[in-house]
């Protein structure tokens, strides 16, 4: 089926949908009837619910399936739970996938795990389980025939049966040359920037499809060391997932109305500034616009806690030239690259008799200006060596042995992001075994130029039994003085420490930032997950994650773009499918 007109058929009630943050879970328990039976319990399909494929065959990731489908069960299940959920039990169940309305145009790449007649397929499974990390997805690949042209459109339709239980029929709308906005690239950081400098980003776009776009929606944002000081009263803002400082952002979003050209390329009337705080570090200011009409726009905010702007009204104009090479699928920077922070290594000085467990408390401080946000590496933590004094042993700590055969030299880490006025607390429970007059042990983080240190003289602090006081400690910068844990008891089992954070701190311009500093963990080694796409990168030794490390700062080449119709700002989560095809 073709259009008879040029314009994207983007007007349904989904789009309504997209600034909700997720599609919310039922309980198990059925809904009780009037003849005393049970209600069928609700699975949601899940996906796009539109693709636009190029003309031209272009894309961001050639063979790649453009469509994704997935599956979330009745119940609630905490991916962070620590635990696997309960499967939901059924006699099984089967998803239909019908893409025949695409035979005219496209050539479609069916799931393999499934039954396909043709361009229909049936996926048949057991594995329901609540929420959606746990369940089966279903993958298609489309690419367009020699025959297509501009215009040509149709929908995947996908529903699903099974006894005792309800599904939704989820529908991708598949347009063949819509409109296609890529970004203006940013300009590079000013040589000279520092914290506390505002950036100016002249945002546009160039059409490079083959349609018109009926009028364009921008969505820009920031994380929590950066603030917008300008509001235009065609934007709205908000705050975004203030509980979680790796993924909180403030955001704008502005619309435009009015026809946009294929081939033309359009900028704002000024350029949108970038306030930033002046303990930001590897911030990221991220923008893009999308072909979504004014109208339907209106709807985006309705979900959310979003503000009207005030003020002066930000419009689009078109400019002339414009190299291809000056316009990209995701438009993102780094601000600032320069600014520094300082990490403050302190040990203790205790005093114990042979047999006694004392307890050493170990402080981490950050006392900035910057905080270490780890952005770029979705939270990777810091680490940093102890090694325990000579004549005793560890019989609790939050922190675990550098290996079985080194088990006087321990490995601690603490979680990013570390905030720019925050201070983490490792207690060591140490048995005396022996005393020997002034044993030290040394804590350090890893010895290596990092560019970001300001100040590395106290990177190292020093646990000392029973001193005399003139043992040299040097880059300490003062430790504690413990006593004995007469209730402590022996063992070998390895416990967190208890940790305190910082402040929130509050960024420059006319916005807070949201959440608190996240309480950190000494944990057992284990990094957190990647955002972006991006891998952790170690320290040196694989002490060090964050603290220089160039997954900090590295670009990600980023997953923040806009997609009409669809969740605007797609995070990508973990999923433990049971059944991916």
């Amino acid at each position: 089926m073709r259009h008879s007109s040029l314009r994207a058929p983007w007007t349904r009630a989904a789009v309504a949908q997209v600034a909700v943050a997720g599609l919310a879970t039922l309980g198990l328990a059925g809904v009780a009837q009037a003849d005393g039976g049970q209600a069928p319990l609700p699975v949601t399909i899940t996906g796009p619910d539109k693709v636009d494929l190029a003309l031209d065959g272009a894309e961001g990731e050639p063979g790649e399936p453009q469509i994704r489908l997935g599956i979330t069960g009745p119940g609630e299940y905490d991916p962070d739970s620590g635990t696997d959920p309960e499967p939901v039990p059924n006699n099984g169940y089967s998803v239909t996938i019908d893409a025949t309305a695409l035979k005219g145009f496209a050539e479609v790449d069916l799931p393999q795990s499934c039954d396909a007649d043709g361009l229909t397929a049936v996926c048949d499974t057991s594995s329901l389980y609540p929420g959606d990390s746990y369940n089966p997805s279903w993958s298609i690949r489309l690419d367009l025939k020699d025959t297509a042209e501009a215009g040509d459109f149709g929908k995947v339709r996908v529903t699903g049966a099974g006894e005792g239980l309800e599904f939704n029929e989820h529908t991708v709308d598949v347009l063949v040359g819509g409109p296609e906005l890529l970004k203006k690239k940013l300009p590079a950081e000013p040589e000279d920037f520092e914290a506390g400098d505002t950036y100016s980003a002249p945002l546009g776009f160039r059409n490079v499809g083959s349609m018109p776009a009926d009028g364009v929606v921008l969505r820009f944002g920031g994380t929590r060391g950066l603030s917008f000081p300008d509001s235009y009263d065609n934007c709205s803002y908000a705050e975004e997932n203030k509980d979680d400082l790796i993924r909180y952002q403030k955001v704008a979003l502005c619309t435009f109305e009015g026809e946009f050209l294929p081939g033309t390329a359009y900028e704002l009337s000024e350029p949108v500034r970038v306030k930033t705080a002046d303990f930001a570090l590897g911030d990221i200011f991220h923008y893009g616009f999308d072909s979504v009409g004014a109208e339907e726009a209106g709807a985006l905010r309705s979900g959310a806690d979003y503000r009207q702007g005030s003020g002066r009204t930000l419009t689009l104009k078109p400019v002339k030239g414009g190299q291809s090479g000056d316009y990209t699928k995701y438009a993102e920077i780094d601000l600032p690259t320069q600014n520094s922070y300082d990490l403050d290594l302190t040990g203790a000085r205790v005093d114990g008799e042979q047999g006694e467990t004392v307890t050493v408390d170990i402080g981490l401080s950050n006392h900035g200006p910057a905080w270490i946000g780890a952005l770029r590496s979705g939270g990777e933590p810091l680490g940093f060596s102890v090694r325990i004094p000579e004549g005793a042993s560890v019989v609790d700590s939050p922190c675990r042995p550098m290996n079985d055969e080194a088990t006087s030299e321990y490995l601690c880490f603490a979680d990013t992001p570390f905030l720019e006025d925050d201070r983490r607390t490792f207690p060591f429970q140490l048995r005396i075994d022996k005393v020997v007059e002034g044993a030290k042990g040394k804590i350090a983080l890893p010895e290596w130029d990092n560019p970001w240190e300001g100040d590395p003289s106290n990177d190292t602090g020093w646990i000392v039994l029973n001193g005399t006081g003139d043992e040299e400690t040097p880059g300490d910068t003062g430790g504690a003085t413990g006593g004995t844990d007469g209730g402590s008891t022996g063992g070998s089992g390895t416990t967190g420490g208890s940790e305190t954070t910082g402040g929130t701190g509050t960024t420059g311009g006319s916005e807070t930032t949201g959440g608190t500093g996240g309480t950190g963990t000494g944990g057992t080694g284990s990094t957190a997950g990647t955002a972006g796409g991006q891998s952790p990168q170690g320290g040196q030794d694989g002490l060090l994650a964050s603290t220089g490390s160039t997954a900090l700062l590295a670009s990600a080449g980023a997953a923040l773009a806009l997609a009409a119709g669809g969740v605007l700002f797609a995070v990508a989560r973990r999923r433990k499918a049971a059944g991916t095809a």
